[in-house]
């Protein structure tokens, strides 16, 4: 059991999906790259491999950041700029605060299922796609994909500091559509699934692959 804190940050302007990569980049800029978190870079050709505490998404058309634990406290490198305005896409944006929401949730494995949506999720990478590719039944290519989203889970929880001490149940109840998804440069696959778990997943944050550029949102199916 671990208690995080998550702040959604939604500002008051218009975005685009594809505008996203400029947008992270923008705020990366504006809060100075000597601040890892925002962009997990250590240097040009050195990454940190570790699950982004700060990712940039887009919500009703509007640009949001989502702040996991550290990322909480680190996001205060941007707003302390004495103008928060930005440029990405050819435009200055003033980013006025539209909706800002602090939670705290407690991260446990449950004796009982929730069921979420994520969506765009990106689960294969170029070597498992060949794997998935290859399985001729369905019900397969499910349970290779469950796989990958209990390692998903489990690197989120790496990230977040949260020792996982019981066995991370994942049932997907329905694939709902695929679409291509062009990332850096490589098309790569998008999932929107439908799923169960006995993991409680706090809303609207990524799990898979480019979770920092908004791929693999999540969010809980109200009963």
């Amino acid at each position: 059991m671990k208690k995080i804190r998550i702040l959604n940050i939604t500002f008051d302007t218009e975005i685009k999906s594809y505008e996203i990569p400029a947008f992270r980049g923008a705020i990366i800029k504006k809060a100075g790259l000597e601040n890892i978190l925002f962009h997990n870079h250590l240097s040009d050709n050195k990454f940190l491999f570790k699950y982004p505490l700060i990712q940039y998404k887009q919500f009703n058309n509007r640009p949001s950041i989502v702040c996991i634990e550290q990322g909480v406290d680190e996001i205060h490198k941007y707003f302390e700029n004495k103008v928060w305005d930005i440029e990405y896409s050819g435009k200055i944006h003033q980013m006025k605060i539209y909706k800002l929401l602090m939670n705290q949730f407690t991260m446990q494995v449950w004796d009982k299922k929730f069921e979420y949506n994520i969506f765009n999720w990106i689960a294969l990478n170029q070597e498992n796609i060949k794997c998935y590719n290859n399985l001729i039944s369905l019900t397969s290519k499910i349970s290779l994909l469950e796989n990958i989203l209990k390692a998903n889970i489990l690197s989120f929880a790496k990230g977040i500091e949260w020792t996982v001490e019981k066995p991370i149940e994942i049932n997907i109840k329905s694939i709902n559509g695929t679409r291509k998804a062009k990332i850096k440069g490589i098309y790569m696959l998008g999932f929107n699934i439908t799923f169960s778990t006995n993991v409680f997943i706090p809303n609207n944050i990524g799990l898979g692959k480019s979770v920092s550029l908004g791929y693999g949102i999540v969010n809980a199916i109200k009963n």
